[in-house]
C-alpha cells in the first residue's frame, strides 16, 4: 500500500476542483476507513479495492 501522495504523483489518484480524491482508473470517489488505533487513515476505491494511506 502506498501513500496518498506517492498515489497523486504517479497518477493513480486525482483531485477534483473541490479538492476530493478520486481514482484514476475508475472514476470513483476514494472512501475512508479510520482506525482510532492507528495513525494513518485509508483511502479507498470501492469500485476497484485498491488502497492508500494518509498518515497525519
Amino acid at each position: 500500500m502506498e501513500s496518498v501522495r506517492k498515489g497523486l504523483r504517479s497518477g493513480d489518484i486525482e483531485k477534483d476542483t473541490y479538492e476530493r480524491l478520486t481514482c484514476a482508473e475508475c472514476g470513483e470517489q476514494l472512501g475512508t476507513k479510520n482506525d482510532p488505533d492507528e495513525l494513518n487513515t485509508v483511502r479507498f476505491c470501492p469500485s476497484c479495492d485498491r488502497e492508500w494511506k494518509k498518515v497525519g
